[in-house]
């Protein structure tokens, strides 16, 4: 549906209004920024507690048929094969340069259905590239369903009181389960560094589970502010940052993320776009790399600004940054071409002609919450 000044909602977006929260324009979509209590505020009760997050701006694409593992396993280095029924990848759809169109979570429902979760800014490009590249298989958009997620330490109890079930549902799965009498598509994962849920569902029924989720005190609506700030300090790229089509995987650090198969001497060596880029990545290194900053100070810095070296030489720039409520300071991200730097490593940041002093650290920078035990379902 679209609003009067032509963006986009989601199921949620009447809710939204009634809470009061701050709608900006994303991914051409009216998207809540924040709440009345602040992004501050909802940052840190994700933290502690839970935090409701509407993401139903994504895309959601279902591929399936004999033919959807080969296919999908051309269009990006995935293992496919390897999994089981109801896990669930981390993947990159790569391009012929070795950089990225964007990155994914793809879950195996059955032998042959593979459900494809993309950005929302990307979704429908996503879309066009997936379908060229599966003549062979039923490419389906699923238009009339929301996503929801629900993030925090307190996430899986919340969700455990309207679905027994998840409770032995572990980081990278997902079932297909009722939820309070709602069929949904449930995944433990989401992009906070915290355990938590995405859920997949009907759009007219999202509203009604939101509600049912925001009667628990423990559970506060959250918008894409402290989403933000949330992955920041996690360390988890946001496609248009740390990601995009002149950015590599292995230039962000993602080198984990192309299973060992699909490596130059593995068994499925190569056969996606950019493959001789990337392999050679892997072997000789690249001429830059994702890594995580501290900043002195309390002034933030942001994307685009200079990364210098002790001499002030350009050694690089920030790709993300903002403040870490969870930290108590500013953090950023940021792509560098000084291949010495290690965590603990003094640098500068060029903010507005005044470098600004700060600190390469390791990613994350919090403790990730991740349930990784095996899924009893």
């Amino acid at each position: 549906m679209l609003e009067s000044n032509g963006l986009r909602s989601t199921p949620l977006t009447p809710l939204h209004r009634e809470l009061k929260a701050r709608l900006v324009p994303f991914a051409g979509y009216a998207m809540p920024v924040q709440y009345p209590d602040g992004i501050i505020a909802e940052h840190l009760h994700t933290r502690a507690a839970a935090g409701l997050f509407d993401v139903s701006h994504m895309g959601q694409i279902l591929v399936s048929g004999p033919h959807a593992v080969t296919e999908l396993e051309a269009l990006m280095p995935v293992d496919l094969q390897a999994l089981s029924d109801g896990e669930a990848r981390y993947a990159l759809l790569t391009n012929a340069q070795g950089g990225v169109h964007d990155d994914l979570i793809i879950t195996r429902l059955a032998a042959d259905r593979f459900l494809l979760v993309v950005n929302g800014a990307c979704k429908d490009n996503d879309e066009v590239l997936i379908r060229a590249g599966c003549p062979q298989s039923e490419v389906a958009r699923q238009e009339g369903r929301a996503l929801l997620a629900l993030q925090g330490p307190a996430a899986r109890s919340v969700l455990q009181s309207l679905c027994p079930a998840i409770d032995h549902l572990a980081f990278m799965h997902a079932a297909e389960v009722g939820v309070d009498g709602v069929s949904c598509l449930v995944s433990c994962s989401g992009y906070t560094g915290e355990d938590g849920f995405e859920v997949s569902l009907p759009a007219a029924e999202a509203e009604g589970l939101a509600r049912r989720l925001l009667k628990d005190k423990r559970v506060a609506p959250v918008g894409l502010g402290a989403r933000d700030s949330l992955r920041l300090e996690a360390g988890l790229c946001l496609y248009g940052h740390e990601l995009g089509p002149d950015i590599s995987p292995i230039e962000a650090s993602l080198a984990w993320a192309i299973p060992r198969c699909r490596r130059p001497g593995g068994e499925r060596s190569g056969g996606y776009p950019g493959c001789e880029v990337i392999g050679r990545q892997l072997a000789e290194g690249s001429g830059r790399r994702r890594v995580g900053l501290r900043i002195a100070g309390k002034r933030p810095v942001r994307e685009g600004q200079e990364m210098l070296s002790e001499t002030g030489d350009s050694i690089g720039w920030v790709t993300s940054g903002g403040f870490g409520p969870s930290l108590g300071a500013p953090v950023a991200m940021g792509l560098t071409t000084d291949p010495h730097l290690v965590a603990g490593s003094p640098v500068k940041v060029d903010l507005r002609g005044k470098p600004v002093d700060a600190q390469i650290v390791a990613l994350p920078m919090v403790k990730t919450g991740y349930v990784r035990r095996s899924s009893a379902l």
